[in-house]
């Protein structure tokens, strides 16, 4: 095979949920792909591969991004989050995941980790976001089994009064 038929790998340093992972990708490697398939974190999947459905929502430096859309490689030297990193000691459910379960917001789960990763870049923003500003950052991630007024009802709750970590 030519070299133009297969681009030639690069060591790239990621930091994921506060962990340091070298791995080789080629340049046109996708960060979901890399979060997914090389290390093994099944909360990180695939859905539409065109940004638009969140479920391949990450933080990045504490911003929502879309993984379907970001190269492996733009994702070094920056903080990139997933939904396991809520998680507290001993996989307690964070508050937010708690009042998602409280509020019966997580129905199949399948767009849960973009919702809450999500959800929970706006409260860490500060301040109290109307149900409006929930409803406009949540945009970008699609639910097909709640109506989304139970993920509004919960995130309401959680940044009106819930402590965060």
């Amino acid at each position: 095979m030519s070299a133009a038929t297969n681009p030639p790998k690069r060591l790239v340093s990621l930091s994921v949920n506060g962990r340091r992972h070298d791995v080789w990708v080629t340049p046109s490697e996708l960060l979901l792909d890399v979060l997914h398939d090389e290390l093994g974190l099944p909360e990180v999947r695939y859905g539409c591969g065109e940004g638009v459905c969140g479920t391949c929502t990450v933080q990045l430096d504490g911003r929502p991004v879309s993984a379907c859309l970001m190269f492996a490689v733009q994702a070094e030297g920056h903080a990139v989050t997933t939904v396991s990193a809520l998680l507290g000691a001993g996989e307690e459910l964070h508050p937010l995941q708690e009042c998602l379960l409280r509020h019966g917001g997580a129905q199949c789960g399948f767009c849960t980790p973009g919702m809450l990763l999500t959800a929970d870049s706006l409260a860490r923003r500060g301040g109290r976001p109307s149900r409006e500003d929930i409803r406009y950052e949540l945009v970008g991630n699609l639910c097909r089994c709640t109506g989304y007024t139970k993920i509004l009802d919960a995130v309401e709750e959680y940044v009106e009064g819930a402590e965060r970590p």
